[in-house]
């Protein structure tokens, strides 16, 4: 599969910016028009403000594949993947025949919340300018993690109509694949697995290789996250994750949503597979060499910049809030994301307090570190500032609200410079985000169908 990389990857076409979702709906009706024999379009539900959700068909293959993109509405890129992978494979019956997949495919499975990212898809994109435009729904507001769940003492069944339209559709089709597609602003290109496939890992880091884009190799998104090999994680696993905020004395049950999309599909067998794609990349990344700073140092540092961020944040939310008079998403978030970064300083705090991070941090360490403390400050800071300017729509400008909004405006705009003068970031062409979840699908279905032959004989 490695040789055939280069072929599936030119194939992608190249793109100027994101497409919103009325024009992810357009192409998807172009599909059709063009296809109208090969691609059948099924409801599968209702958004929550009412946004019909639908998944098309590609394929008569005996064993299902289910592809959705906008699970996080932030990340528009599987949008795109989306409606090539279908392009591709109506055009392509050959192709079809060879995956032997019957395939369902959602370009945007939160329309509501991707339309409130709308305003940085056109670009130019800049530190600044995506975080005054950035939506990101708190966690039990969000697809992916709105699952049902019950795990000693958490217990959650507020299951979104989107997740329960996702629901529908792998209970009806019992997928052997499911791929959930994501993207994130800095760094490297990385994969969650929802089980070990070793025969697999080569291919998926030869992919971003091939495009000279980097892997990120260094920390995971939590402590708790297996490592299979670099760049390859197994997937978010709750239970883990309680555990693990058990054994550091927060309760689970307050900083946990609900379950995954690759919990839920494991109940059928199915192999899950996460593409996580940076929109600007760096080489630090994936460099292994070890700095001359102590990792419990890096801990250290980044747990006094967490809680400067936090105490920002706070401020500025305990004050106005009296004087909020719209629940708006980005309040909803704000509630949800701000109080967190207090308890990810006391986490990082005692994890550099382990003996065993006084090795040296390496490159790659130190890189993740600060590419996630910009990351909150531009996510977190661009969202408050959005929930106050809803105050001000209204005409509800007070004068509590405008002394917080200039201040936390100044506090902003030093983050967004800092980020901008401080990084020296590749931005990466659209068309390449889009041929890495491309090229990871196929890889992974032709992965399952090689695996299934292998069993069969």
């Amino acid at each position: 599969m490695i040789d055939e990389l280069s072929e599936v990857i030119r194939s992608v076409p190249s793109a100027d910016r994101f497409p919103t979702v009325d024009e992810l709906a357009a192409s998807v009706e172009r599909l059709r028009a063009e296809h109208p024999d090969i691609i059948t379009e099924h409801r599968i539900g209702t958004s929550r403000l009412g946004e019909p959700l639908s998944a098309m068909r590609v394929g008569d293959g005996p064993r299902h594949a289910i592809v959705f993109g906008g699970v996080h509405p932030n990340e528009p890129v599987g949008g795109l993947t989306a409606v090539h992978l279908v392009r591709t494979l109506a055009a392509d019956a050959g192709l079809r025949a060879r995956l032997g997949f019957t395939w369902h495919v959602i370009p945007c499975i939160d329309p509501d919340g991707m339309r409130l990212n709308e305003g940085w898809f056109a670009g130019p994109l800049s530190w600044g300018s995506y975080g005054r435009a950035f939506y990101r729904p708190a966690p039990d507001e969000q697809v992916e993690w709105t699952f049902p769940l019950r795990y000693k003492r958490a217990w959650f069944d507020r299951v979104l109509p989107e997740t329960l339209a996702l629901m529908r559709l792998i209970d009806d089709t019992r997928p052997a694949l499911l791929c959930s597609l994501h993207n994130g602003e800095y760094g490297g290109v990385f994969y969650y697995l929802s089980r070990p496939e070793p025969e697999l890992y080569d291919t998926l880091t030869a992919i971003p290789a091939r495009l000279g884009l980097p892997l990120h190799t260094g920390e995971p998104e939590a402590p708790c996250i297996a490592n299979y090999a670099p760049g390859v994680y197994g997937t978010i696993n709750v239970a883990d994750e309680y555990d693990y905020l058990e054994s550091h004395g927060i309760d689970p049950v307050g900083a946990l949503a609900g379950d995954s999309s690759a919990a839920y599909a494991a109940r059928y067998g199915a192999l899950t597979l996460v593409s996580e794609v940076p929109y600007w990349a760096h080489t630090d990344a994936d460099d292994p060499a070890p700095t001359a700073v102590p990792y419990a140092q890096l801990l250290r540092e980044r747990v006094a910049a967490v809680r400067e961020v936090y105490a920002t944040l706070q401020s500025v939310l305990s004050t106005v809030e009296g004087e909020l008079s719209v629940g708006s998403p980005f309040l909803r978030a704000c509630r949800s994301f701000v109080p967190s970064l207090d308890g990810l300083a006391t986490r990082e705090a005692e994890r550099a307090a382990d003996p065993a991070h006084a090795r040296p941090a390496t490159v790659a360490e130190r890189f993740s570190g600060e590419a996630m403390l910009h990351q909150m400050r531009i996510r977190f800071g661009g969202m408050l500032l959005r929930a106050i300017e809803g105050e001000f729509a209204i005409g509800h400008a007070t004068p509590v609200l405008r002394r917080q909004y200039a201040l936390l405006s100044r506090a902003y705009d030093a983050w967004a410079l800092e980020a901008e003068t401080t990084t020296t970031p590749h931005t990466v062409p659209i068309g390449d985000l889009v041929a890495i979840q491309y090229a990871a699908i196929l890889a992974t279905a032709v992965h399952l169908r090689d695996a299934g032959r292998s069993t069969s004989t």
